[in-house]
């Protein structure tokens, strides 16, 4: 999944090296594009009626659905905005749109814009999106699909590419913004206001906004209280068995924010892995000793769920191997920290406190 977030695993909604990108190392950028490109050919799945509900009173079963405004505004057109790459953008139509990040679309959704999106990248996959047509191959950006829907702007991110594809969009002379991916909570509001701001609806992206840090809030506020003082260790562990990769998440993995939120404590950035991902070991499982796990639905489904899971050298010997304790969330979701961020965070609270967070 790009990770909007944007994944890089940071950024869930795009695999796509990109110039743009700031520099590191050629490992870390390798295995990075490789994890991308695995969370982009991914899928989100649907709860059902009984899931827990989120403070906007949505359940896990809507996840796959975003919540647009009831009432936005018109655009107030032409802004010129800053793009993230260092170039001024301006934008005098919005009629026609095309997000190129699953994040950015949800976005563009929930502040009212869906009529005017006329494709969609891959990873958007929330309902309402789901029948517009796909303007990447696997991961990359198809410049010509993009430019035969004539766009009036397209929305970018930092980590997608191929830079050319960027190129031969500008250079045609379609308005192309460039958006700093998210990689926590922090940035949930920052890329609101900035989609807001290229669309002329600043006002909306304030409303948006406040509404998501509320809900985001209001979820937070129902974390029980931890009976023994100790916040649950909870490792984030990126999972492809068809593709034999198994990753463990450290700092930079997109999910601390998550997981900190969550009243947990994420065992891969504490045991000291300050990268995005290292490959699993038994050895840094034991360090991290995880009182729970947090998957992605498609990865834990790819290893055989529960009992293949404990089969992956290591985890057995944890506390949640042992416990079977894990947390699962859609992966077209779990990273994007949009709009619909709090029904993520509701997941992870309610699977990992309810009845002990035991799984399956």
């Amino acid at each position: 999944m790009r990770i909007s977030q944007d994944f890089a695993p940071t950024d869930p909604d795009t695999g796509r090296t990109a110039r743009r990108r700031p520099a590191r190392g050629r490992a870390a950028a390798a295995l990075t594009a490789a994890v991308a490109f695995a969370l982009v050919l991914t899928g989100c799945g649907g709860g059902d009626d009984s899931a827990p509900k989120s403070a906007s009173g949505k359940s896990s079963a809507d996840a796959d659905r975003v919540e647009p405004l009831a009432a936005p505004p018109a655009p107030e057109l032409p802004v010129t905005v800053d793009s993230a790459d260092g170039t001024k953008v301006t934008i005098d139509s919005t009629d026609r749109i095309v997000p190129l990040t699953g994040s950015l679309s949800e976005i563009v959704f929930t502040l009212g814009f869906g009529k005017q999106v006329v494709a969609r990248d891959i990873t958007a996959t929330f309902e309402q999106a789901e029948k517009l047509p796909v303007v990447t191959r696997a991961h990359d950006v198809s410049a010509e699909s993009v430019l035969s829907l004539k766009p009036t702007i397209v929305l970018a991110d930092t980590t997608t590419g191929p830079s050319e594809a960027i190129d031969q969009i500008r250079d045609a002379g379609i308005p192309l913004l460039v958006v700093e991916p998210a990689k926590g909570l922090d940035d949930v509001g920052r890329r609101i206001d900035t989609v807001a701001e290229a669309l002329g609806v600043p006002s909306a992206g304030t409303e948006l906004k406040e509404r998501t840090e509320k809900r985001i809030a209001d979820v937070q506020k129902s974390i029980p209280d931890h009976a023994d003082g100790k916040k649950p260790r909870v490792a984030f562990l990126y999972l492809r068995g068809s593709a034999s990769v198994y990753l463990l998440g450290g700092a930079e993995s997109g999910a601390s924010s998550l997981l900190e939120a969550a009243g947990a404590v994420d065992a891969g950035k504490e045991s000291g892995l300050n990268k995005d991902f290292t490959a699993i070991t038994s050895e840094a499982l034991a360090k991290a000793a995880p009182d729970a796990i947090l998957l992605m639905t498609k990865g834990f489904e790819s290893v055989g769920g529960m009992d293949g899971l404990v089969k992956i050298p290591g985890i057995a010997e944890t506390p949640a191997g042992m416990d079977r304790r894990v947390v699962t969330v859609d992966d077209g979701v779990l990273l994007n920290y949009g709009p619909r961020t709090d029904r993520v965070l509701t997941e992870i609270v309610e699977q990992l406190y309810a009845k002990g967070g035991k799984g399956r």
